[in-house]
């Protein structure tokens, strides 16, 4: 059985166990002020090219955007977000359940564009009754998507402009980063995030570590007070180190990278094998993550060997699904679901 549901589903990269347990017996101080912390924090600064960001580790992605909203809003603001976001889909109410409501903009993509923001903000403030409404204040986005789309450098351009003329903070939720930063058309990098991000962060939990997001501060305004919220939410772990220690490897020798590197290229071959079974696609999607539409004949038969996600019906007879592939695929298993999807599709199953 091969697991293509999720870019999670094993432990972590070998050589973070190797640190992990080379380092298991030394004593250091806790909640993420140990030295191995600090030097997972310069190590991001590098990648980023920038000294004065402001670096801090949480465990996962849904406990970081919580606490990361909740530094930024008061009480009257909320959340604007694309209506497949992770924010308001997958995470359980946890935003609105702490006080902030999440406003939903359309989407067919994952994406928000610059243009909806504007025009979202401008409707609220032009209409009479505004102080009795939710004030918009965030943008969230996430790179790559839900549908494993990514922003480009224009794109997020547009969207740092928008955010400066309503005075908006611009945070991005990098569960899959790595991944996005590897695909084949992406133009950003970590310092260009830096450049149109208020707060953003890169994940680790989906990108070779056992758990772990590292957050990066930019704007000055949300650094002040951040770990009284960290702990507030339950996210100053007290063996901080765990965290550091797993940082600290993923940005050493570019291993972060070079396995992000790895899972685009079999997603690749994934792509480039249903094309050529004249698959159709859900979404064009240039990351780790693959929505092929296959008859639900095929889907009944890739269960006997396979885990994929189900997203979505197309009609009475053919479903979109989702492949993730991950830094720890391996290529007979790309190989040997393109052999069974081959078999079956060809025999009409």
């Amino acid at each position: 059985m091969y697991c293509f549901n999720s870019d999670y589903t094993e432990g972590c990269h070998p050589k973070i166990l190797d640190i992990l347990t080379a380092t298991n017996m030394e004593q250091t101080v806790g909640y993420g002020e140990d030295e191995y912390c600090k030097m997972a924090a310069q190590r991001i600064k590098n990648a980023c090219k920038r000294d004065d960001i402001y670096v801090q580790f949480l465990v996962g992605g849904t406990q970081t955007n919580l606490t990361v909203i909740s530094a930024a809003l008061r009480s009257h603001q909320g959340v604007l977000s694309a209506e497949s976001g992770h924010i308001g889909v997958h995470e359980t109410g946890a935003i609105e359940a702490t006080g902030h409501k999440v406003l939903a903009l359309p989407t067919t993509d994952g994406k928000i564009t610059a243009k909806q923001v504007d025009d979202a903000v401008t409707a609220h403030f032009n209409d009479d009754t505004h102080e009795h409404m939710v004030q918009p204040k965030m943008v969230y986005i996430s790179n790559p998507t839900e549908f494993g789309t990514i922003y480009s450098k224009d794109e997020m351009k547009a969207l740092r402009q928008v955010c400066d003329k309503h005075h908006l903070y611009l945070f991005m939720d990098g569960a899959r980063l790595g991944y996005g930063l590897c695909a084949s058309r992406n133009d950003l990098t970590l310092d260009v995030l830096c450049e149109y991000c208020d707060v953003f962060y890169i994940g680790g939990t989906k990108v070779g570590a056992l758990f772990g997001e590292a957050v990066v501060i930019v704007n000055d305004e949300l650094k002040m007070d951040f770990r009284y919220i960290m702990k507030q939410h339950g996210g100053m772990l007290a063996k901080g180190r765990l965290l550091g220690l797993q940082f600290l490897t993923l940005f050493t020798d570019d291993l972060y990278f070079k396995i992000s590197r790895h899972a685009i290229a079999l997603a690749d071959r994934l792509r480039a094998g249903l094309k050529e079974l004249n698959v159709e696609f859900l979404v064009d999607s240039p990351t780790n993550q693959v929505f092929p539409i296959l008859s639900n004949a095929v889907l009944e038969r890739l269960k006997e060997g396979y885990i994929y996600s189900y997203w979505q019906k197309i009609d009475d007879n053919y479903s979109a699904i989702r492949f993730c592939t991950s830094w720890a695929t391996k290529e007979e298993a790309v190989d040997s679901l393109l052999n069974d999807l081959k078999e079956y599709i060809e025999h009409g199953q």
